[in-house]
């Protein structure tokens, strides 16, 4: 029986890569001295918000996503960030991994909600693991399962999302809207010789009373 134990030693934005990507790094470790053939992790992230504290300015931002801070402790849950699988190469002893996650900056999914209303300070992540292991054996190989059990905790700053999404986004976020929406804004635009949507939302806003706090 294979003796494992994970650990998260860093998190880093892939500043190559196509879409925002973060890259996870884990040690792997297993300690009966059995060399690993080979091993298709899969590993859960979430977010466990109560495990930081938040300013007022913070708190605000967050209300759509929690409640107000009195509602907290029972709105306040861990919550889902990603779920990928990776294919680990053999080792014995330990090996160190990166795990690339693809990364949304959709301000209806919860987590782009939530890293855009923090200010610094750094994101709680807990990874769960689970998957298959290949050991070796005389006639062939064996199959273990990676137990439920296997979990660790990491904190990023948020310095690096904020840092990946510049990098893709610069200074611009972007909103899903339905067709109607978009044709009517354009509508609006075209009718008031506005240039851009920037523009357009921004006097919208405006006919509307509405200013930022």
């Amino acid at each position: 029986m294979l003796e494992l134990a994970f650990a998260c030693t860093g998190v880093e934005c892939d500043r190559f890569a196509v879409a925002p990507t973060l890259v996870f790094d884990v040690r792997i470790s297993e300690h009966t001295g059995v060399p690993v053939h080979a091993m298709a992790l899969q590993c859960q992230i979430r977010i466990e918000p109560h495990r930081r504290v938040y300013d007022d300015d913070e708190a605000r931002r967050l209300v759509d996503v929690f409640g107000a801070r009195s509602q907290w402790a029972e709105s306040m849950h861990p919550f889902q960030f990603a779920s990928v699988t990776h294919l680990v190469p053999g080792f014995r002893d330990h090996t160190q991994v990166a795990i690339p996650v693809p990364c949304t900056y959709d301000m209806e999914v919860t987590c782009g909600k939530y890293f855009e209303s923090l200010d610094g300070g750094d994101v709680p992540f807990l990874l769960l693991f689970s998957g298959s292991v290949f050991v070796g054996g005389g006639t062939g190989f064996t199959v273990e399962r990676v137990p439920w059990h296997h979990e660790c905790s990491h904190l990023m700053p948020v310095s690096v999302w904020r840092d990946m999404m510049s990098l893709h986004f610069g200074d611009s976020g972007w909103l899903r809207l339905r067709r109607e929406s978009i044709d009517a804004i354009r509508a609006y635009a075209a009718r008031v010789a506005i240039p851009t949507w920037d523009q357009a939302v921004e006097r919208l806003l405006k006919e509307a009373g509405w200013t930022a706090e």
